[in-house]
């Protein structure tokens, strides 16, 4: 296995959001809808922007080619990276509903199925890395579903196209984008990728392990040994990069990422406290099944993810770590919950404090299984209610003679028991 790295220190920020609204009119004869004024003076300030940044890009070393290349046939903003923006479901989502779809029966069989097909790859970089490979899995799982994103084309963007439209459309967000089309126009310069094929979220995020182009020319990897850092199509690329981020970010190796906790009566007071296994253990802290806490020097933070009345958290340097892949706090433990699964082992013991009367994620699995059995529902049984499930919900619901509301319920699963 040949693994180089090489790339430059670029920096990463979170960032805000604003939506742009297009406006419509009908013309007075003939009722035909005519383009909006207000989006073609739009569509030109966006070009003069483009037109205007080469400066900088060129300060950067980007060549009139490469910046022709990136732009070639883009003339407006991708409007939709606006709209997409203002929902982030880790900073949104209560944390049972953003964990339930996440780390479920379906995610973690698709894991040990990816475990089987790419064992030698992952072993390979677990022995070269030092990061655990159900760790990698996980985040492959959480940024682009095992690599499934990618292979609906409609939903991706041209990263330039999507970076130019944030610089250009929202100054909240300006300096982390330019910062990145400019790592994105070195990517495409260095031809590591066509043009047609730097592609990615809404925010840039690119690959089947979803990096941003600064972190890319940072972590890259090529781990096939065919001269490419090809986080697009290789999966060894792909994931040998997520392994030198959390390498060089300070993973340590054979150490989990943390411990769930029973809380004790009246110590919600140390939320956000960190102290050595050992100290909380002599508070009074246990874990739910009973095994003392390892290695009690290791210091590790007080998580109350859901208040006092949830599960509560011992997070150790490793879900730190994981956060510089991603900062929400959700979105860490998702990464560490599946992992564990994936492994065989793991799960959240206590229950969250979901409201009255609806779904976990065993139940939710069950629920779209009798829809299927029933033959309301044809997709994946994956725990997720879009709008196949319902759609199957609001029908049975009719049938039922229940309140039509398309919405999972207890009162649902049982009558359907």
């Amino acid at each position: 296995m040949n693994l180089k790295n090489d790339g430059h220190d670029l920096p990463m920020t979170m960032f805000r959001t604003y939506r742009l609204r297009g406006l419509i009119f009908a013309l007075a004869a003939g009722a035909a809808l005519a383009t909006n004024p207000l989006d073609a003076r739009a569509d030109a300030g966006f070009k003069s922007w483009i037109s205007d940044f080469y400066s900088t890009a060129a300060k950067a070393g980007i060549s009139r080619s490469t910046y022709e290349k990136a732009f070639a046939g883009v003339s407006a903003p991708d409007r939709t990276v606006l709209e997409k923006a203002a929902y982030q479901p880790e900073f949104k989502s209560q944390i049972w509903d953003y964990l339930d779809s996440r780390v479920n029966p379906y995610t973690v069989k698709v894991g040990r199925e990816m475990l089987a097909r790419h064992g030698r790859t992952l072993a390979a970089l677990e022995n070269h890395f030092g990061v655990d490979k159900h760790v990698l899995l996980a985040i492959w799982s959480m940024e682009s579903n095992y690599g499934a994103v990618l292979e609906k084309r409609d939903r991706l963007h041209h990263v330039p196209q999507a970076l130019a439209t944030l610089a250009w459309g929202d100054p909240k967000r300006a300096k982390f984008a330019r910062t990145q089309l400019i790592a994105a126009l070195k990517i495409l310069q260095s031809g590591e990728i066509s043009p047609n094929h730097l592609t990615g979220s809404w925010a840039g995020a690119m690959g089947h392990t979803q990096f941003i182009p600064s972190s890319y020319l940072l972590y890259k990897v090529d781990a096939d040994g065919n001269g490419s850092a090809d986080i697009w199509n290789s999966v060894p690329d792909a994931l040998a990069t997520a392994a030198n981020l959390l390498k060089k970010n300070g993973w340590q190796t054979g150490k989990t990422w943390g411990y769930e906790a029973v809380l004790p009566r009246g110590a919600a007071k140390y939320d956000g406290q960190t102290k050595t296994l050992a100290q909380w253990a002599a508070l009074g802290f246990t874990r739910p099944n009973g095994k003392p806490f390892p290695r009690g020097g290791d210091r590790a933070e007080l998580k109350l993810m859901a208040g006092a009345n949830g599960p509560a958290f011992l997070m150790t340097r490793n879900f730190f770590v994981i956060k510089r892949y991603n900062a929400a706090d959700s979105y860490a433990l998702g990464v560490g919950l599946l992992a564990d699964q994936i492994a065989g082992y793991g799960g959240v013991h206590q229950r969250w404090p979901r409201p009255n009367g609806t779904l976990d994620i065993v139940e939710k699995f069950e629920l779209q299984t009798k829809l299927k059995q029933l033959g309301y529902y044809e997709g994946e049984i994956d725990g997720n209610f879009g709008s196949g499930s319902k759609a199957a919900i609001t029908a049975i619901q009719q049938r039922l003679g229940m309140q039509a509301d398309g919405q999972p319920s207890q009162s649902l699963l049982n009558a359907l028991r």
